[in-house]
């Protein structure tokens, strides 16, 4: 039996940290019930001023049936906004396999989640995201979708009851309404071509800046929900695929490669044939899935003739056929209010060759899957507009190495160190001044183990890091400057086959969150638990 993708298929955020918990004396093992989830990252930081709130969701998810409503801007906070922040709450109780689920407003998804499993006597958590960006499209009535797919029967009885509410805040004295794009707006036609999502899009005449956001996520129980442990097809392994485990997120303006980008590793509250890791501490974005985002500046200038032109995004390694990749994708345009149309020219398109190269070895008894891939792309164009001439350059640089390792042909045990590279820069030279450099370096490590011992016990040991170092310079200045580390390692062990009373589950996890600036703003929280208690929970900033 090939064990492990069987299993990792089987078992299937609060994002905003909760009030710190007092450290309790933990069970010996799991029982029938444990703390609330929560993470440790910050809540969203919100002014002092006036605001309201509008619920935008209620509803008790118990199968496939989208919940639809409208939505209506409050008229008691007509705007400017400062700040838009939208708030998840939701409760369980019973047995549950992890759900995703995302909500959009006028056809354009602002958020994307995946749920925690419940405990018999049920757990409640909530998550907040700011999504302030998305206040163009919310300045106006919309229409609401939300789904949480979910199956409830005799066996799995969980109902998911979930709340969705936005918290506008006014813009007053020194919180200035926020800057934001001109208009956000979905894909018009989307549609499925193989496993691209293919659509078009209409921006206005004045347009000059243009950013995509992709919510690309492997998901839905199959080999590509855990597409970095697929191997090539001439290599024994239950999890095929035709080039292995390399994924590329590519997007395409007008059959032209304008972004590439690494797939974060998510990993959902089930995954890892293993729950008793996620209970309370969820893996990095779990329930908070961020967006791809790919700054198109460069192809505005042949965008501007008022025609639709067509986006497409695919996932490159994916085995034709196969489904499991969700792609919801949709623009902001910044306009120029001065100017009726903005012109200019794509003038320089560099994309280079894709290395991607699996090599399987026999290593004392091991199978050994060694893998190397990357890509590089750099675009340049040029705009004319009301300030003038602006040239923007974007350089973006993309690679993934792992090691996976399986014994036998039960794969067990089965290991996978790996480590995703994603960096991307926007130079932007407006009027022939000192340009402006944002640079982001993201990196992206998983390493974990799962085995069964000759008595049938499950162990998971898994880490998973999420980080990233964004900077934004005007030499000889730095405008803004964040690190981030968001790091997990936990450890749990049942036995599998018999009732849940005699699992004997036992686990530790730890998740520490640090987020800095270059003004010497810090944020450093760490929650450690075990066997579903929380024992820690420390703020390590003064």
């Amino acid at each position: 039996m090939n064990r492990l993708p069987a299993l990792l298929t089987a078992t299937g955020l609060v994002l905003g940290a909760m009030s710190p918990a007092r450290a309790a004396e933990p069970p010996p093992e799991f029982g029938t019930d444990w703390d609330d989830p929560r993470t440790a990252a910050p809540t969203v930081e919100k002014p002092a001023t006036a605001s309201c709130t509008v619920k935008l969701v209620d509803e008790k998810f118990d199968d496939f049936t989208p919940y639809t409503s409208t939505f209506t801007p409050p008229a008691d906070c007509p705007g400017p906004w400062n700040k838009v922040v939208l708030r998840m709450e939701g409760k369980v109780q019973g047995v549950q396999y992890d759900r995703l689920g995302h909500l959009e407003v006028g056809g354009v998804t602002i958020f994307k989640t995946s749920t925690p499993e419940p405990s018999r006597d049920g757990i409640a958590w909530a998550v907040e995201k700011d999504v302030t960006a998305y206040a163009p499209l919310l300045s106006r009535p919309q229409p609401i979708w939300m789904l949480i797919g979910n199956v409830v029967n005799e066996t799995y009885t969980g109902v998911l009851d979930v709340q969705v509410y936005l918290t506008f805040y006014q813009a007053k004295g020194r919180d200035k309404p926020a800057d934001t794009a001109s208009d956000v707006l979905p894909l018009a036609n989307p549609r499925r071509e193989g496993s691209a999502l293919v659509g078009e899009v209409t921006v206005p005449a004045n347009t000059e800046r243009l950013v995509a956001e992709v919510y690309a996520t492997g998901s839905g129980g199959g080999c590509e929900e855990f597409w970095y442990f697929t191997v090539p097809t001439v290599v024994p392994y239950s999890c095929p695929a035709d080039s292995g485990p390399y994924r590329e997120v590519q997007l395409e303006v007008d059959g032209k490669v304008a972004g590439i980008a690494m797939p974060f590793p998510h990993v959902y509250t089930g995954g890892w044939s293993n729950p008793f890791l996620w209970y309370v501490l969820p893996a990095p974005r779990a329930f908070d899935i961020r967006p791809i985002r790919y700054d198109l500046t460069p192809f505005v200038g042949g965008l501007t003739d008022g025609q639709p032109h067509q986006l497409a995004v695919r996932v490159l390694g994916v085995p034709e056929g196969r489904p499991g990749w969700d792609l919801p994708t949709h623009v902001f345009v910044w306009r120029d209010a001065r100017s009726k149309r903005v012109t200019g020219e794509l003038t320089e398109h560099r994309l280079g060759a894709q290395t991607n190269d699996s090599t399987h070895a026999l290593v004392d008894g091991w199978n050994q899957l060694d893998t190397r891939g990357g890509h590089r792309l750099r675009t340049a164009g040029y705009l004319w507009t009301s300030h003038g001439l602006v040239v923007t350059t974007v350089e973006q640089s993309v690679s993934n190495e792992s090691m996976h390792r399986w014994m036998g042909e039960q794969e067990n045990p089965d290991a996978l160190t790996a480590t995703w590279s994603d960096s991307s820069t926007v130079t932007v030279l407006d009027r022939g001044l000192i340009p402006t450099v944002s640079r982001s370096d993201k990196r992206f490590t998983l390493d974990g183990r799962i085995s069964v011992s000759p008595e049938n016990r499950l162990t998971t040991t898994i880490s998973l890091h999420d980080e990233e170092d964004a900077r934004t310079t005007r030499w000889p200045l730095t405008l803004e400057h964040r690190e981030l580390s968001d790091l997990y390692t936990g450890e749990a062990a049942y036995t599998m086959g018999v009732p849940r009373a005699q699992r004997n589950a036992v686990g530790t996890s730890t998740q520490r969150y640090r987020l800095t600036g270059e003004r010497g703003a810090c944020y450093d929280r760490s929650i450690s638990t075990r066997n579903g208690t929380v024992t820690g929970d420390v703020q390590h900033c003064d």
